[in-house]
């Protein structure tokens, strides 16, 4: 079984694109009405919650690549 927090979220080997990270986050809240309208446990709730963390998370860096100056985002990696 995966832990339910990990330590810190990492870039998925893949970068999907901006609109890809908002489909998701899209999918991930219509789940989580769904799953709060079927009263969900705490578990899956929680996965979900993580899930769009790290969604937001990632999307949060595609909109910094997308946007920023090269130099900036060369010196932030640094």
């Amino acid at each position: 079984m995966t832990p339910l927090r990990p330590p810190r979220f990492r870039r998925s080997r893949t970068a999907k694109t901006v609109e890809a990270l908002i489909d998701v986050l899209s999918a991930l809240t219509a789940e989580r009405q769904v799953l709060r309208a079927s009263e969900a446990g705490s578990m899956k709730l929680e996965r979900n919650r993580i899930a769009i963390a790290r969604a937001q998370w990632e999307l949060s860096h595609a909109l910094i690549e997308r946007y920023a100056p090269a130099d900036a985002v060369a010196q932030s990696a640094a």
